[in-house]
């Protein structure tokens, strides 16, 4: 991932209307208090991932809850702008443009997002009071699961042919290895 300056143009720091302006090139564009992170697209193994999981949640999803891959942009403030790779939003999230208090929220590990997402997100989702936040690593096959606890993150981790029996934000189960998998069985 590339962060470029905290001021375009030599001006202030990147703001949510700068991206309003900002062409679409394919790459991946989030702004985290002023400073403006730019991601190339991701690999096969990353968008396998992506399509299995949200099958995975699509298949049990019951009514009222959206899964919605992304990119789409979650406004945790007014000042954040970040675009998970995969969001489940509530039934009472009407805002087409973007969503402020997803039930979940999924990042996939690529190399060049390890560290955002492991760390700075991590933060700036607790932060927010997401309520669950899953981590897939490809390379690992290691799913991590975080869920807001008295306001910190308990951490749970699932590899390989380990079975994650998710709650949040509704019952599934996950197995890692599954995500990668060319066919499914």
């Amino acid at each position: 991932m590339y962060a470029t300056s905290t001021e375009p143009y030599g001006a202030d720091p990147f703001t949510l209307a700068y991206l309003e302006t900002t062409p679409d090139n394919g790459k991946r564009h989030e702004i985290i208090d002023g400073v403006l992170f730019v991601s190339p697209a991701p690999g096969r193994d990353h968008q396998r991932a992506l399509l299995r999981l949200a099958q995975t949640l699509e298949i049990v999803r019951p009514d009222g809850p959206e899964v919605l891959p992304g990119p789409y942009e979650y406004r945790p403030t007014d000042e954040r702008s970040l675009q998970p790779d995969l969001l489940v939003l509530s039934p009472d999230d009407a805002n087409p443009a973007y969503t402020d208090n997803p039930l979940l929220v999924v990042e996939i590990i690529s190399p060049s997002t390890r560290l955002i997402d492991l760390h700075l997100k991590r933060n700036v989702y607790l932060e927010a009071g997401l309520t669950s936040y899953w981590i897939f690593e490809p390379e690992a096959l290691v799913l991590t699961v975080l869920e807001l606890e008295n306001e910190q993150y308990a951490e749970r981790t699932f590899t390989g042919d380990e079975v994650f029996e998710a709650t949040l934000p509704f019952p599934v189960q996950v197995v890692p290895a599954e995500l990668t998998r060319s066919r499914l069985a």
